[in-house]
């Protein structure tokens, strides 16, 4: 949660579309998780065990999360009731465990494999590995009411988000539908399908169920009938906004961005996805941007926000936090932020690793950046891994 920013630009605006700038926000915190598939996944799960451990986790008003920043929320949301305090081996057993469990699950080329040789959507394959692994039967409903857990999507026809959560799913253009009941593994496998393979999903509705008058001007059967949604991250792939225009201090957890190549290829279907991650990095890229800039905003400007931002790729030593877990080189941290963003099958070792650079990365930006007075953690949650 760092802030500073190597961009070009340090021009402060906001980091969302807001003509709402004079809103006066709240006076509360919330956490944004990026996508960035399982790499991003297993960084979250580090950086949400830190944010439990110093007691940071319960003053959350909000948890915004992206593709797949959401299959981590999800699992976050389902067992919130069950972490209360700072009970480390609750949440290792209801959070950590089975999110180790999925990324040792590959869904995204066996689902894309199975449908060629079998009828269904490519992401109903990937709706039933998540229900078998993490989610079951669970819906919208089962989420809890405070913390606010919000699942981001883009809706394809009408190019605005899409936005899942206990009290309504919705999209400003076509409407809302309160206390929706689909399920979360249905929201989170919209969320995390990244073009072309595991996108797009399409939702069924029921045009009544729309709340009279909640729509702008897309409010008709065209667009009520059915929703067709892809990854949030098209749209925000920080998940931000929903939070940055409501709430004084914002916490982004990031673990995607993508990794340079020396050879590209040329064939039409790996170029294709390699220009969809170059647009997926510069959205990333404007946003962190200009995040980083209401930060630096005085506090005074409509733009200013607190927190902080930590981000996969994020030096360390830049934070200058007393006590900061040690063995942590930037090149090796680098090199994890070159695993591949695939929900493919990770192994053990560098799952581990993941998980103590979210940790330490999130432990010196909150002691340095949110609150000061914590103190600093024993070690890694993995001491032999390291990173």
């Amino acid at each position: 949660m760092e802030n500073s920013v190597n961009d070009q630009s340090q021009d402060a605006f906001a980091p969302v579309n807001s003509g709402t700038l004079e809103r006066t926000v709240e006076n509360g915190m919330a956490l944004c998780v990026s996508g960035g598939g399982y790499r991003a996944m297993r960084f979250h799960v580090g950086a949400v065990w830190r944010l439990h451990e110093t007691g940071v986790l319960p003053q959350l008003k909000r948890v915004s999360s992206v593709s797949g920043g959401s299959i981590a929320a999800g699992v976050l949301a389902l067992i919130w009731g069950r972490i209360a305090g700072v009970n480390g081996t609750e949440l290792e057993k209801t959070f950590v465990k089975p999110l180790r469990e999925m990324a040792s699950t590959t869904i995204d080329v066996g689902s894309i494999l199975r449908v060629l040789a079998l009828p269904g959507r490519i992401s109903d394959k990937v709706t039933a590995a998540y229900e078998k692994h993490l989610f079951g039967k669970a819906t919208l409903q089962d989420l809890p009411g405070n913390p606010v857990f919000v699942i981001n999507n883009i809706n394809v026809q009408s190019g605005a988000l899409w936005r899942f959560r206990k009290a309504y799913m919705r999209d400003y253009l076509v409407g809302e539908i309160v206390k929706p009941r689909v399920s979360i593994a249905k929201a989170v496998t919209a969320s995390s399908g990244f073009p072309p393979f595991l996108s797009p999903v399409q939702l069924d509705l029921d045009p009544n169920a729309f709340t009279p008058g909640s729509g702008s001007f897309l409010q008709n059967e065209s667009y009520t009938k059915k929703a067709v949604l892809s990854d949030g991250g098209v749209y925000d792939k920080l998940g931000l906004e929903t939070v940055w225009k409501r709430y004084a201090t914002v916490l982004v957890s990031d673990g995607g961005k993508m990794a340079a190549e020396s050879a590209p290829a040329s064939d039409w279907a790996r170029h294709s996805r390699r220009v969809l991650d170059l647009v997926d990095n510069q959205v990333r890229a404007q946003r962190k941007r200009q995040l980083i800039a209401s930060y630096k905003a005085a506090p005074s400007d409509a733009i200013h926000r607190d927190g902080a931002y930590c981000g996969i790729r994020s030096d360390i030593s830049n934070y200058g936090a007393p006590d900061a877990l040690p063995s942590c080189p930037h090149a090796r941290t680098m090199a994890l932020a070159e695993t591949p963003t695939r929900l493919v099958v990770m192994s053990g070792e560098l799952q581990e690793r993941l998980i103590n650079w979210g940790y330490g990365v999130c432990d010196a930006a909150l002691r340095r950046r949110v609150n000061n007075d914590l103190p600093p953690p024993a070690g890694f949650p993995d001491l032999r891994a390291g990173v």
